[in-house]
């Protein structure tokens, strides 16, 4: 899997080289410094995964992450905090705080490797056999997958693509978060961010920034904070 840094820092460039050579399967194209440089690069290059710094000169990351080809991944590499929620909403696999721990990078660049499999055209896309009552099934992997709905826990979306995850596994379908969510019981399911929809049921707590359920934390849109709060509120009530 080939992938780009782009950081004006180059001690922040040679520190995320140095954590990518511990994982064998990124394979590092190019460094650069600024967003235009590297957006020349990918008008004649086809490039994986860039990590990608926020705040540089000229096109910050943001806006730069809205422009690149639809099936290159993004992780946000920066020192800036109150990027995250926003990082989430244009699909970033992850967004990563210098400085950035070797743990925590290791989990993320495996993150980007499954999901560039997901999309690679080796991989055999699942898709919605049927949304009932109280499961869906889903055809994937040369199988019938049938999931009851209470043990679905949250599905994340990915660019066209929606990651189904349960107590016992994970399935990724061909279908965006917003057809998913129209289908299944509103009682249920609530959406938390454009990337992200949670089972109410599993939600052990909320802050005013994430989602907290079976130990897993999921950023909370600012779009949806106020609504889902009230409803988790409601809910919970004794």
């Amino acid at each position: 899997m080939n992938c780009i840094i782009v950081d004006d820092e180059p001690i922040a460039r040679q520190g995320i080289l140095n954590l990518i050579a511990k994982v064998p399967d990124l394979i590092v194209k190019g460094l650069f410094k600024n967003s235009n440089e590297a957006k020349l690069y990918l008008e004649k290059n086809v490039v994986d995964l860039i990590f990608l710094d926020i705040e540089m000169p000229g096109i910050n990351g943001i806006d730069f992450a809205k422009s690149i080809p639809k099936k290159t991944l993004v992780i946000f590499t920066t020192a800036h905090a109150q990027y995250a929620l926003e990082s989430y909403e244009i699909d970033a696999v992850d967004y990563l705080l210098k400085p950035i721990n070797e743990e925590r990078f290791l989990k993320a660049a495996g993150k980007a490797i499954e999901f560039n499999f997901f999309l690679s055209d080796d991989f055999e896309k699942s898709s919605f056999e049927s949304i009932g009552e109280n499961s869906i099934v889903v055809r994937a992997d040369r199988r019938i997958y049938k999931i009851l709905h209470k043990d679905i826990l949250y599905i994340e979306g990915m660019k066209d693509y929606s990651v189904i995850n349960s107590k016992d596994n994970k399935i990724i379908t061909a279908m965006n978060l917003k057809t998913i969510l129209s289908q299944l019981p509103a009682q249920l399911f609530k959406r938390i961010s454009k990337s992200y929809i949670v089972n109410h049921q599993h939600v052990s707590s909320v802050s005013p920034h994430c989602v907290h359920l079976q130990g897993i934390e999921l950023p909370l849109g600012n779009t949806y904070r106020s609504e889902f709060i009230t409803e988790f509120m409601k809910n919970n009530q004794s």
